[in-house]
Formats: C-alpha cells, sequence, structure tokens
C-alpha cells in the first residue's frame, strides 16, 4: 500500500498578518503568542488532510505533529524548528512514497536539503511568500493532488524550481526571488500547483499611465490600502513614498501609514470608507494570500468587504497559465464569496475582465 509523509512546519505563515515579510525569526512563534495568534499551518493541514481521505486510503505518517488518524515518524522531543523538519525527512526516506509538507519556502528548501532519497514532494501552502512551484494553490487542491498521485500507479513526476527571496535583495529595496535548488513533484495536469513567481513583464509606460489615472480619481473621504509588490510601490511613490513589501495606508492623496499589520490595519480602517489596492503575482496570479496575509479574512470582513481595485499590465495578464486570478484568503467561505470575475485595470481607461478562483 502506498504511504504518505506528512510534514508541519507550526510556525510558518505566522508572519505574514503580523507584517514580519516571513516567519525565520527565532522569536516568532514568542512574538504570534503575545499578541494572541493561534498557529496557521495545522489548521491548513488538516484541510488538505481531509481532502486526501476523501479519495485515498494511503496510510499517513506524520512528523513533527501528528494530526489524529497518523502515525508518527521522526523525533519524539520537538522544538518546532528547521532540525525537527529535516529529521522528520531523514526519517521518512525509504518509508513513504511522497512527502506533503505545510510550510512556505523556507519549509520547502528544509525539506529538500533532508531528502536524500529524492522522495517526490508537494507544499501545502501555509508561508508569508511561496515563490516556489512545488506548492498546490489551495490546502484543498494539495491534498487531491496528492490522492491522485498516490492512487496512480505510474506515479508520474515532473522537476520545479525552490525558490525563496533573496534576503540582501531586499534590505536593498529590491523584490526579487533566488532559486535555490530544484525537487520532483507530482505532475499536474489541471492546474493544482502554482507556477513560480516571475519577474515583472509590465510595459513601463502602459502602467504608469494606468496609477496616474487612479490617482486622479481617488477621493479624499476614503482609506486607501495598498498592497506590496513593485506595482504598488509605483503607486505609492505618486502619493509620497511607501514600502515595497509592506501593506501602506493612503488618505487624501498621501501615504499616511506604512507597513502595516492585520491590528493596526483594523483600528485605522474602522468607521471609514475603505478600497483595497492590490496587483497581480507574476507567473502565479495571485491577488490575496502571497504576501499580504495582513489584508486578512479578518480585516476584508471588519470592513466590509470593501471593493478591490487591481492594477496590472496586460503583459503579466498574458502571461499567467492558467490565464485566471487567484484568492487564499484563509477562509474558504470567504473566498467562496470572493471568487467571480473582476475587472483589472490595465492602462488608462482601459481593463480587462479577469476569473478569480480559489
Amino acid at each position: 500500500m502506498a504511504r504518505l509523509g506528512l510534514v508541519i512546519n507550526p510556525v510558518a505563515g505566522l508572519g505574514g498578518a503580523m507584517a514580519r515579510k516571513g516567519s525565520d525569526e527565532p522569536d516568532i512563534a514568542a512574538r504570534a503568542r503575545a499578541e494572541g495568534r493561534a498557529p496557521l499551518a495545522p489548521l491548513r493541514a488538516e484541510r488538505a488532510l481531509t481532502a486526501f481521505r476523501q479519495a485515498c486510503a494511503a496510510e499517513v505518517l506524520a512528523g513533527p505533529l501528528m494530526p489524529e488518524g497518523t502515525r508518527p515518524v521522526g523525533p519524539g522531543d520537538l522544538t518546532h524548528t528547521a532540525e525537527d523538519t529535516r529529521a522528520a525527512v531523514a526519517a521518512m526516506q525509504g518509508e513513504v512514497d511522497l512527502i506533503l509538507f505545510a510550510g512556505g519556502d523556507g519549509t520547502a528548501r528544509d525539506i529538500c536539503a533532508a531528502n536524500d532519497g529524492g522522495i517526490p514532494i508537494l507544499g501545502i501552502p501555509c508561508g508569508v511568500k511561496m515563490h516556489s512551484g512545488v506548492f498546490a494553490r489551495s490546502p484543498e487542491r494539495a491534498g487531491q493532488l496528492a490522492a491522485g498521485f498516490l492512487n496512480d500507479a505510474r506515479r508520474r513526476t515532473e522537476m520545479v524550481e525552490i525558490l525563496d527571496l533573496d534576503e540582501a535583495a531586499r534590505r536593498a529595496g529590491r523584490l526579487s526571488a533566488r532559486l535555490y535548488t530544484v525537487a520532483r513533484t507530482p505532475l499536474d495536469g489541471q492546474g493544482a500547483r502554482q507556477n513560480p513567481k516571475a519577474g515583472n513583464t509590465d510595459t513601463v509606460g502602459e502602467v504608469d499611465a494606468a496609477l496616474a489615472a487612479y490617482v486622479a480619481g481617488m477621493r479624499e473621504d476614503t482609506v486607501y490600502v495598498l498592497g506590496p509588490g513593485a506595482t504598488m510601490m509605483a503607486l505609492k511613490d505618486r502619493l509620497g513614498g511607501g514600502s515595497l513589501l509592506g501593506v501602506d495606508l493612503a488618505e487624501g492623496g498621501l501615504i499616511t501609514a506604512r507597513d502595516l499589520d492585520e491590528t493596526a490595519l483594523m483600528t485605522r480602517m474602522a468607521g471609514r470608507p475603505v478600497r483595497i489596492v492590490l496587483t497581480v503575482v507574476g507567473g502565479q496570479g495571485f491577488v490575496l494570500g502571497r504576501g499580504n496575509q495582513q489584508i486578512s479574512a479578518r480585516v476584508l470582513r471588519a470592513a466590509g468587504l470593501p471593493p478591490i481595485d487591481v492594477i496590472c499590465g496586460p503583459d503579466k495578464l498574458a502571461a499567467l497559465n492558467p490565464n485566471e486570478l487567484t484568492i487564499d484568503t484563509g477562509d474558504p467561505g470567504l473566498d467562496a464569496e470572493l471568487a467571480g470575475y473582476w475587472p483589472v485595470m490595465t492602462g488608462p481607461g482601459r481593463k480587462q475582465v479577469m476569473r478569480v478562483v480559489a
């Protein structure tokens, strides 16, 4: 019988709503507890495992956390560190046919470092950035793809890039993903996995004109929540300058707050008309849920599901495969409410309607 290895990094994604740009800091768990934040990765792993068990009867070996109905593997005394992840993967060598892991790009790197046998791997998206192509687009899709792979006697795979944010570039004020290695993952013919993050392919003149038109139409009485990314940075520059990787606020035609976390956003938005302004992650098509987890389901619901404006050049949209946008707020019910068709501003006076899926 096929066997699945499950690895959960419990601190993955904790830094997102806290505006930490990642969860690699050694005190991130303590910071999260101090703010009353519960780990997100175990819950997202349970969503994936539920979808998996609906389609596959394979035994599940788990470590370093053991959801109900799984068999433990790896170290018994856990500190929930990268060493635990690597020890669990080492213990799974020769024992499982697929490693399903809950984490982000940093976890993917740890998995690869210990996966000496080259066992195929698949990521449940739980991190802040997730630039790598090894991740499914949602926990449910991860479980479904894992089940399909183990149920298929052919067990077909493909090689994908493992990327992570270049920290030196980030400190220098540039947004750049660095290639660390490649890994084998289940072959995906259904669009269940996300593509690796791609560079910005927008035509500068078109996007600049769209941004200028957007600024000209901003209302004085509205709070604008501006997401991260290079396109949004160009918009923020027109409003006095903001943060490249942060979520900022603009009021009255100027940036009034930079790099806010989830709690600060909710405080600053309370009782005010709000608009959310976002761009599209190149190559992946994500609008919510990758690098902007500060704009959480809690924030969106507290603001009354405000209008969401998406600004993106036509070249970047045309390069998406599949040609659709994706949202992953962590709240499946909200994702279902938001899914549908959204207009995307591609130039001055021009919009392109895009299908949005969860």
